[in-house]
């Protein structure tokens, strides 16, 4: 039985309820574990509000802004858990932004600093909050990251988020040979493409969405508690022994040639 009681897991990226992040943090909290939120932190903070009273129910022990993009926020994050926890469990990263203009149009048309953007929020900070987690998962841990099949194969107007997305995944390779010797996991879930406020920016995300729902095996797409399933599931002892992966959580579309 799957089982996270005792556990301590922060949740980072949730947005609203359309959030993949937020279906991950439904299940973890079902299993039994003590959810910690991060997030975004904006001048009117209308975000802290609408995250606050999304995740009430989930009865979080922390609540916590964290801009990757600020490191004093990060340290402050883990300062935070190292204090009121002790230790940590699990940290999930739910993280990416790209400028929208470069999610559509030529690939060869981004810019500077879209491009160094994108890498810095969706795949950098992987490695920063993991190098923070690292000394506090004093009891082993597993740390799980959300990709897409943009990462291995040319999907339209996915652009630089696809280029951030296989700097992603090959993280997690280079992340888990690093921490596996710490009892430390670290895996990536591709999710097939979801309706939330960040897929939003893509262009024709629709028009994927329905070709995934035409081809798929399943003839679906998938929904956010389903990813948020096998993220519960990798976090436990049930994925003991699997760490350095990339899991396709999209009604195998990926195994589809035409």
């Amino acid at each position: 039985m799957l089982n996270l009681s005792g556990k301590n897991a922060l949740v980072t990226g949730i947005a609203n309820n359309r959030s993949i992040a937020w279906g991950i943090a439904q299940q973890l909290h079902k299993a039994g574990a003590n959810l910690g939120i991060t997030y975004l932190p904006d001048d009117k903070g209308k975000m802290e509000k609408k995250v606050a009273e999304l995740v009430e129910p989930l009865n979080p022990s922390l609540f916590l802004p964290c801009n990757v993009e600020n490191d004093e926020q990060i340290q402050s994050t883990f300062a935070t858990i190292r204090q009121e926890w002790g230790k940590l469990d699990i940290l999930v990263h739910c993280l990416a932004f790209a400028k929208k203009e470069d999610l559509t149009g030529g690939f060869s048309q981004t810019s500077r600093s879209g491009f160094n953007t994108a890498l810095e929020v969706s795949t950098y900070s992987l490695v920063q909050l993991s190098g923070a987690a690292k000394p506090l998962m004093t009891q082993g841990g597993s740390i799980i990251t959300l990709t897409y099949l943009g990462a291995v194969r040319a999907i339209p107007n996915y652009n630089v988020m696809g280029v951030a997305k296989a700097g992603l995944e090959a993280s997690v390779r280079y992340l888990a040979a690093e921490f596996g010797s710490e009892n430390i996991r670290v895996n990536g879930i591709s999710a097939g493409p979801i309706r939330t406020l960040a897929s939003s920016a893509v262009g024709g995300i629709l028009d994927m969405i329905h070709h995934v729902e035409e081809v798929a095996p399943l003839r679906r797409t998938v929904t956010q508690l389903e990813v948020g399933n096998t993220a519960a599931f990798l976090c436990s002892d049930l994925a003991s022994g699997i760490t350095g992966q990339i899991l396709y959580v999209d009604a195998g579309y990926e195994i589809m040639g035409m």
